[in-house]
């Protein structure tokens, strides 16, 4: 039997995010969506998504599969109520599939024919799901708790160093090979988790809930606030709060990221910064790239930043922006809300896909990668769309 996690019909609404991967890939909180269930379900789990996507993702073999909305977030009572599922039940809530049981094929699965797959259903309370990006910085705060709960139970955390100044070292969790000195980790307002060959340089502050991933840095004197979580191989710097860096991206230098959502490989350039709150206040609209309209999302929202864009020096990033995929952006003064797809600066030229596929591998470079064949076609393919 095969576990998988399907992107429901509704999965463009979390563009440019979901343009190069599946749902099940976002990383927030401690871990990837995938990666989350996997804990839970203590074996591996399959990922089914667009067809333009599939090829950066392993299928399985078995015929007999559990199939799971990847924006459906686990928790106990969900796990039990999904592996007693029998072959032909499905369960749904008031917004519609969480998970069901088949033995049809994996390569004619549908999230928008999936009654055909399921014979019975079985009606259950509302379950967590996420259905538009910044939910995601949103919810960051419980995520980080719950997988806090989860990675650490039952292990032992790698000591702290006495240069380390400390409050409430229960809450803090210390993976192997971790090196920190002569820092600041506040875990009364949350739990700190600092994973695997993860650096947090001299000088800097954080407040918990915070995450930092493997192989990822703090640079000196950075200042973080919760809840915020920087995924594997990433670079922080400057001030930060309340924000998601998938993997792989980079704020190094001294400005401010707040209440926003940053792809995979980015790069906000020195100096840069963007604003989170409306100077009256009130409710920031953002746009939503497949409803093509503004969604109001409350209060507080930075910027969602799609995969491989960039920000030049000194950027001003205004209140809810939205930047999609593969941009190189620049320009003088408070930049606009809406950065389509492969733009060139911000006044409507477009990024040459060869110059920008070029571009990406230098950056891959840095961190000892290259694109592969399949992710140039996923690039070449949203290019084509754009």
């Amino acid at each position: 039997m095969a576990i998988i996690l399907f992107d429901n019909a509704k999965r463009n609404l979390f563009s440019p995010l979901s343009l190069t991967k599946a749902v099940a890939s976002f990383h927030f909180g401690l871990l990837s969506i995938k990666e989350r269930w996997e804990l839970w379900l203590k074996q591996t789990v399959y990922i089914h998504t667009a067809t333009y996507l599939q090829d950066l993702y392993e299928q399985p073999t078995a015929d007999n599969h559990i199939w799971i909305d990847a924006a459906v977030l686990p928790n106990e009572q969900l796990i039990q109520q999904i592996l007693d599922l029998e072959i032909g039940q499905v369960l749904e809530d008031d917004k519609g599939i969480v998970a069901g049981r088949s033995t049809k094929s994996f390569t004619d699965f549908s999230p928008i024919s999936w009654r055909s797959f399921f014979e019975s259903t079985i009606a259950i309370e509302t379950v967590n799901r996420i259905e538009f990006p910044w939910e995601i910085m949103q919810q960051n705060d419980a995520f980080i708790r719950e997988d806090f709960k989860l990675v650490t139970k039952g292990r032992k955390s790698q000591p702290i160093s006495p240069t380390v100044q400390v409050f409430q070292a229960a809450d803090i969790f210390i993976e192997e090979g971790a090196k920190l000195e002569f820092c600041t980790l506040n875990s009364s307002t949350g739990p700190i988790y600092i994973g695997k060959q993860a650096e947090i340089m001299e000088g800097t502050a954080i407040r918990g809930p915070f995450s930092i991933g493997f192989n990822s840095v703090l640079k000196m004197n950075s200042r973080v606030y919760g809840a915020t979580s920087l995924g594997p191989n990433c670079m922080g710097g400057g001030e930060i709060k309340n924000s998601v860096m998938m993997g792989n991206s980079n704020k190094a230098h001294d400005g401010y990221m707040g209440d926003s959502v940053i792809g995979e490989w980015c790069n906000f350039g020195a100096g840069s910064s963007n604003s989170n709150l409306k100077n009256s206040a009130g409710d920031i609209k953002v746009w939503s790239m497949d409803l093509d309209q503004m969604v109001v999302v409350g209060q507080k929202c930075g910027v969602i930043m799609g995969d491989y864009s960039r920000l030049s020096i000194n950027s001003s990033v205004n209140t809810g922006s939205v930047i999609g995929v593969s941009c190189n952006v620049f320009g003088a003064g408070l930049l606009p809300k809406k950065i389509p797809n492969f733009s060139w600066g911000v006044e409507g030229k477009k990024y040459n896909i060869d110059t920008a596929i070029n571009d990406i591998n230098n950056w891959k470079i840095m961190k000892k990668q290259l694109l592969s064949t399949a992710e140039m076609e996923v690039l070449k393919y949203i290019f084509q769309l754009s």
